[in-house]
């Protein structure tokens, strides 16, 4: 095998920084690293001088440079099972599952930092006593010391993966290129699926700009203390920092989701949102669906929900209208960018799905099951007897004789108090898999946005639907979202949280900033923007019950906002915006839908709402806030006022 030399410990004093050099040097205190697969002096320059520094960093044993290939794949899963952190389901093909240490489950946005020199970069300066709730800041110097603090040997004894990837389909001018080191062969099987990973990367992105992307499980070997699961992780020091001057992520500790698969959240969001405020474009965490009416038309729409809010549901939706057609462009995070005739177009950066697995079953969600069953890694949900995954909302009766193990490796059968799944369990699944996948959803130049919906949890006091009555009243309209907390972080409980644009976890830059990004489009001259609505599924009565049937009879809701989108005259103007007029959203064969309570606007709720709403925005905000936003919460205030 083919070896360079780094620095160690040892009086050695000079780092190799090149494959070439590194043939000709013997240092004394150095060590060599085997390459187990690829070629270091293949690698584009400035590629093989971030892995070389890494490498001097973390000292892994061993380095692979990962090619994408099936063949690869097999090899890594192979180890995985040899590990015990993935097990084969024998009921699907070529499908596994993993269980993590419970202390490793979820997005840990409390350790989740960006790095720039001035805090106000990053966010808002909130009011005196007020504690700031749209990111957190870190300075470069207490960030070198938390790298220095955590990073140095931390890949001993392990291997170092070089992941090469494309957010976006490679080639095309909307997507970007990134780098992951990482020491976990779980998220190199992971990334296989959510992005564009290997050779042809590599190919594409030669001697160009790419975000470099360095992750840590934290546990190098040999191990201090038994895992929990066979899985490595290093709760009490992760730390997940975005440095979107230099485009670099560095994550330390966690080896599950959002923390270690870098090209998702970090990248494509964080990282990616501070790219488009300096280009011009827009990252955002949004679905993008096509929908087809019964002519034969077509229209794109983005949709941006908080996490656990029904994006795959909706992204994925069988319409119970008939003669309409949805097919799926991603179900997560929308990178749009105007082209020459001022279309806003759009494309899903992502390769795969990571959805929640609760609540997905045959009623909510047919074509996600249907891509789930094959080439699927799942994480955290429940083990059927015959080899398959059992989760809560499932909906599926189990076999005679089936028996269930819950993600924490316990029987359970139902009724148990504790759940069988993780509620943030999830299924890593390729998007190409998925029955209902847009023709276009790998164009290179992406689809034309029509329509923009902004929703959220909101069991009282919003409506099924309005539209912004403007551009820059859809803009407040976004950053004016609130929703019920979910599972993907850590928080607790079913608490009303402030979400703008459900981005509140994602912003990689000032949030007042993200605000004049957005209102300065309408400036620009030629460009079309798309019109802007809200929804809200999950409005309840007095009972508790959900007051609109939901999934496929969301189809009524997406015919009346592509009527709106042709031009259509099908809307009243209320306080808030405006919605369907009487008659205008189709409810033929629904039956007992109490219309009237679904579009009420009770005035003491949407009292409270500017307060709210006026609240958090004056002390989250303070001086960063655009004035344009504080003329449309005057605006609405005014006019709840003469409800």
């Amino acid at each position: 095998m083919p070896s360079f030399y780094v620095r160690a410990v040892g009086p050695c004093s000079r780092v190799v920084r090149g494959w070439v050099e590194s043939q000709k040097t013997r240092c004394r205190g150095a060590h060599a690293i085997r390459v187990l697969s690829g070629q270091m002096e293949r690698l584009p320059p400035a590629i093989r001088e971030f892995v070389v520094k890494g490498a001097e960093l973390c000292d892994p044993q061993n380095i692979h440079i990962c090619d994408g290939t099936a063949t690869e794949n097999e090899t890594i899963v192979t180890f995985l099972q040899q590990e015990g952190m993935l097990k084969k389901l024998h009921k699907y093909p070529n499908c596994w599952l993993a269980r993590t240490d419970p202390k490793d489950v979820a997005r840990v946005e409390s350790k989740t930092v960006i790095v720039t020199e001035n805090m106000r970069d990053t966010v808002p300066i909130p009011a005196s006593g007020i504690k700031g709730q749209l990111g957190n800041w870190m300075s470069p110097q207490d960030f070198e010391r938390a790298k220095a603090d955590r990073f140095p040997g931390c890949m001993r004894g392990r291997t170092m993966y070089v992941l090469p990837f494309s957010m976006g389909p490679v080639g095309s001018p909307l997507s970007k290129y990134g780098v992951q080191l990482t020491d976990s062969p779980y998220v190199v099987a992971s990334m296989r699926i959510m992005t564009r990973m290997g050779s042809q990367v590599l190919d594409a992105l030669g001697d160009g700009d790419f975000v470099k992307c360095l992750h840590s499980v934290g546990q190098p070997l040999p191990l201090k203390a038994p895992l929990v699961n066979s899985w490595p992780c290093n709760p009490e020091k992760t730390l997940i920092a975005h440095v979107p001057d230099s485009r670099e992520i560095v994550s330390f500790g966690s080896g599950y989701g959002g923390n270690s698969l870098l090209g998702k959240k970090c990248f494509a969001l964080r990282i990616a949102s501070r790219i488009a405020k300096d280009e011009g474009w827009l990252a955002e965490h949004m679905l993008i669906l096509g929908i087809t009416n019964p002519a034969g038309r077509k229209r794109y729409i983005a949709a941006a929900f908080p996490s656990a809010c029904g994006k795959t549901n909706l992204a994925m939706m069988r319409p119970s209208l008939p003669g309409w057609k949805v097919q799926c462009v991603g179900d997560d995070i929308a990178w749009m960018k105007f082209d020459t005739e001022g279309r806003l177009r759009a494309i899903n950066p992502e390769n795969g799905f990571f959805g929640v697995a609760p609540g997905t079953s045959a009623k909510t969600n047919p074509n996600a099951l249907s891509t789930v069953e094959r080439n699927t890694i799942f994480t955290n949900v429940a083990e059927t007897s015959d080899g398959g995954v059992y989760w809560e909302g499932l909906d599926q009766p189990l076999p005679p004789g089936v028996n269930v193990t819950s993600w924490l490796g316990k029987s359970w059968k139902s009724g148990d108090k504790e759940p069988c799944a993780h509620p943030n369990s999830r299924f890593c699944a390729p998007a190409a898999q998925c029955p209902i996948m847009d023709d276009a959803w790998e164009s290179p130049e992406g689809v034309p946005i029509d329509a923009i919906i902004f929703g959220g949890r909101r069991p009282e006091g919003v409506p099924l639907v309005y539209e912004s009555f403007n551009w820059n009243h859809g803009v407040f309209v976004g950053a004016s979202m609130r929703s019920e907390a979910t599972a993907a972080a850590e928080h607790k409980g079913k608490v009303i949280m402030h979400d703008p644009f459900a981005m509140r976890p994602f912003f990689g830059y000032n949030f007042g900033h993200y605000l004049s990004h957005w209102l300065s489009l309408q400036n620009r001259p030629g460009l079309q923007l798309p019109k802007i609505f809200h929804v809200n599924w999950f409005r309840k009565d007095a009972e508790g019950g959900f007051l609109w049937p939901g999934f496929g009879e969301n189809a009524r809701v997406l015919d009346w906002i592509f009527r709106r989108v042709e031009g259509e005259e099908s809307a009243r103007r209320s306080a808030i915006g405006y919605i369907p007029a009487e008659g205008a959203l189709n409810l033929q064969g629904l039956g007992g839908v109490d219309t009237n309570s679904l579009f009420s606007l009770p005035k003491g709720f949407w009292e409270k709402e500017v307060q709210d709403v006026g609240k958090y925005l004056t002390e989250q905000v303070t001086d960063d806030l655009p004035p344009q936003i504080m003329e449309e919460l005057r605006g609405l205030e005014g006019r709840v006022k003469n409800m």
